[in-house]
């Protein structure tokens, strides 16, 4: 009769240690996975430069990030930003607020709210000029863009 109780304890053990093993990860580990999306409505127009947060490292650009999947990032960026590509990022911008020149590829283009930009990964791209208000866009990477994956342009 000990032998089933004992088989027991080991089954409940196992599937317990199976189970914590799915729900925390180790310690000091990161998840692979992205924390899942929640329904929820962000107005654009109306986040302050504050909200959207501060100026990234001695830039005049501001990011938020909204959206994380393993699959792409959408985030809403401000200001201005170095000329630059990414090698293993495609990017979609979708211009909210602010007018000017935006390089892309190799010319300069004029853009504005309302103007979708498709930036194919190792295009060049940025290194805009507003004339009209600060530059507001919705920013989209696919797939997510890796920290190292800014390469600056002159």
């Amino acid at each position: 009769m000990r032998l089933p109780v004992i088989a027991c304890g080991l089954a409940a053990a196992f599937a317990a240690g199976l189970l914590a093993a799915r729900i925390a990860p180790p310690a000091g580990a990161q998840t692979a996975t992205p924390p899942a999306l929640t329904p929820h409505i962000v107005n654009l127009a109306a986040l302050s430069e504050e909200e959207i947060g501060p100026l990234i490292n001695n830039t005049d650009l501001r990011s938020r990030g909204l959206v994380v999947t393993e699959y792409g990032t959408v985030a809403v960026q401000s200001g201005n930003v170095m000329k630059h590509f990414h090698a293993d990022a495609n990017e979609i911008q979708y211009v909210i607020a602010g007018s000017g020149s935006f390089w892309l590829g190799d010319r300069q283009v004029e853009v504005k709210p309302g103007d979708l930009v498709v930036i194919p990964k190792g295009t060049v791209h940025a290194g805009s000029k507003a004339t009209s208000g600060r530059f507001r866009v919705l920013a989209i990477k696919l797939p997510p863009q890796r920290p190292d994956d800014v390469r600056p342009v002159p």
